[in-house]
């Protein structure tokens, strides 16, 4: 996670423009939970958008992220009047040594579970989660715009073209590539964890809810909402340190790679070419996503 450190990230754009989770997802996760609701710990929990939400089912939440402007972000965001029951850490996933030995109701993390190493993570899981415990964790992946086939495809042309001026080189892996096979290559030990469930959602370009799965995430916003979201992307981070002189036209630079991403898929798309502040125009997106649900032996 060490993107979220750099000097090029936005911890305040991070927390206006990622997308937030629908009441189903959390849903889900408390029909599984099973037991006491004492405690819940939120890992990678950026801006507290989840540790917040699971505030109203436990008695507790911590949420922890080892970036210290992600947890200045997460606290200037909770309420104590409104939260008095969450609490962040600066700390990583793999190492809690605030947690007692079995102390933990369920665990969960929202976009963050690509960072873990297994290795540490899953002993650390061992020791903090209580017998009958639960682990929850979800990642969504590329955004497709279902009534847009041809920006999709350019959206996914400058993801991940290997050109230097793209943002392909600019992904951190394995963890891209685990988010992109929606967490599949992260196994809760099945001699620890058992009633392992995965829930996936993969969206099409047919249209809203055409895709396959059980969908979790999707919004509709304008397509400059979407160039600021797609900022907030970590490849871009990246990509601003190898070219930090290209700096986006709306601060008065000659244009980033969103902007020449945009460009393109304004000249495909005859719906957005002709609108005279095609910015403004307002488009669904769903993004494919991967939910993993496991109880502790």
């Amino acid at each position: 996670m060490a993107q979220f450190a750099k000097s090029t990230f936005s911890h305040a754009s991070y927390a206006a423009f990622r997308p937030s989770y629908p009441p189903s997802l959390y849903q889900i996760i408390m029909k599984y939970h099973q037991g006491p609701k004492s405690l819940c710990v939120d890992l990678g929990s950026g801006h507290g958008v989840v540790a917040r939400e699971f505030a109203s089912f436990f008695d507790r939440v911590i949420g922890t992220d080892p970036s210290s402007g992600m947890i200045q972000q997460a606290r200037s965001l909770t309420s104590a009047d409104e939260y008095p029951n969450v609490t962040y850490e600066q700390a990583s996933a793999e190492n809690m040594p605030f947690l007692t030995h079995q102390g933990v109701d369920t665990v969960v993390s929202g976009q963050a579970a690509h960072w873990f190493d297994p290795e540490e993570f899953f002993p650390e899981m061992k020791r903090v989660v209580r017998k009958g415990g639960t682990l929850a964790f979800w990642c969504y992946k590329d955004h497709v715009f279902v009534d847009y086939p041809r920006a999709t495809r350019i959206l996914d042309r400058y993801c991940y073209g290997e050109e230097e001026r793209m943002l392909g080189p600019y992904w951190q892996q394995p963890g891209r590539n685990k988010v992109q096979n929606k967490l599949r290559d992260l196994r809760p030990p099945e001699d620890e964890w058992t009633d392992i469930q995965r829930i996936e959602y993969e969206p099409s370009i047919k249209g809203p809810k055409s895709g396959e799965g059980t969908m979790f995430l999707s919004k509709r916003m304008t397509l400059g909402v979407c160039m600021n979201y797609i900022r907030t992307w970590s490849a871009f981070g990246g990509w601003q340190e190898k070219f930090p002189q290209l700096r986006k036209r709306e601060d008065g630079g000659s244009g980033d790679v969103i902007d020449e991403m945009f460009d393109e898929m304004v000249q495909s798309e005859p719906d957005w070419a002709t609108c005279s502040d095609w910015k403004s125009k307002e488009v669904d997106i769903e993004w494919g996503s991967g939910l993993v649900l496991a109880r502790k032996n």
